[in-house]
């Protein structure tokens, strides 16, 4: 009797697993219409102490014209006023370090979706997950989540697109539960395009997991630990 009643729990559990991802494949899909808002370079005058998916760009265009050489990490900080202000005087303009519409003009004219093949609708599948796994987190750990999907990516180990790492069976939590079918937040949206961007502040980390709510560690306990961002443990 009791061997029936766990293989007809076992039967469920998998049965809402299973319609979990199911209905998350189905709202990314249709939910893409909805995404107008992202945050693109040219949408605001940026500054010392801004952040975004926009400072990311800014600083991966900086670097392709040979001004910035720094880490992509999405924080107008003092490598990056700098590099906008040898951009400035190279090009005969006023140096503030600030950079608006006379700035940006002579930035090169690529985006991440015709540079990498990107399209809406994955980022808006990748910031689906992060929003699931990091609601609360900072701009950079929002991203750290991000940027751990796409290292599994580029992995030899792991599947080798966005949605098949997503997808790939009890990875993310956020999947299982249903936390992954919320729309997200444009902070989430702006940490998946950094992420995309080349923002990565977990050194390459592949995993990651919240020691308060993790049931299950002792295998990722023993992976090299990188570092902690916010709630987030990262590791290799």
């Amino acid at each position: 009797m009791f061997g029936g009643i766990i293989m007809i729990y076992r039967s469920l559990k998998k049965m809402l697993m299973i319609l979990a991802i199911a209905l998350f494949i189905f709202i990314s899909y249709v939910s893409v219409l909805k995404a107008e808002d992202f945050n693109e370079l040219g949408n605001r005058v940026l500054e010392y102490g801004d952040e975004g998916s926009d400072v990311a760009i800014l600083q991966q265009r900086l670097s392709d014209l040979k001004f910035y050489d720094g880490k992509i990490d999405g924080i107008y900080g003092k490598n990056t006023a700098q590099a906008v202000k040898r951009l400035q005087k190279t090009y005969g303009l006023t140096v503030d370090g600030v950079a608006g519409e006379s700035t940006f003009k002579y930035l090169p004219d690529n985006n991440i979706y015709t540079k990498m093949d990107i399209s809406r609708d994955q980022i808006i599948l990748l910031a689906r997950v992060i929003h699931g796994e990091a609601r609360g987190e900072s701009f950079e750990g929002k991203v750290a989540v991000g940027s751990v999907i796409l290292n599994r990516v580029k992995d030899k180990n792991f599947p080798t697109t966005i949605r098949e790492v997503i997808l790939q069976r009890g990875q993310f939590s956020s999947l299982i539960d249903g936390q992954a079918n919320l729309f997200p937040d444009q902070k989430s949206i702006n940490a998946a395009r950094a992420a995309l961007v080349g923002y990565d502040p977990t050194y390459g980390s592949l995993y990651f997991y919240n020691p308060d709510v993790a049931t299950n560690v002792s295998w990722i306990s023993q992976r090299p630990i990188t570092l902690k961002i916010g709630d987030h443990v990262f590791a290799r």
